[in-house]
């Protein structure tokens, strides 16, 4: 009687943990979800990589903007200086 109860403990404990154990039908699923984040991982990475090198362009044309603005403001201040040193040598004399 003790066998049994022991046999039948074990083939209780044996489908027990088929039924919960690893099965190909599992590790299946996990591959496939795995392999759809890291497919969803590199193209977030790749939409930032994108969105980070715009940045840059759109930063390199700002300051290019700058740059001329900053340009055309000391030619403006150079000429309204010679204006008012021509004037003022006008009125001296």
């Amino acid at each position: 009687m003790k066998k049994i109860i022991a046999l039948s403990s074990l083939l209780a404990l044996g489908s027990l943990g088929m039924a919960c154990g690893d099965s190909t039908a599992n590790n299946t699923a996990v591959n496939v979800n795995a392999n759809v984040a890291n497919a969803m991982n590199a193209a977030a990475n790749a939409m930032n990589r994108a969105a980070n090198q715009a940045a840059n362009a759109a930063n390199q044309a700002a300051n290019a903007a700058n740059s001329a603005a900053n340009t055309v403001a000391n030619a403006t201040n150079m000429a309204n200086a010679n204006a008012n040193a021509n004037a003022n040598v006008n009125a001296n004399r």
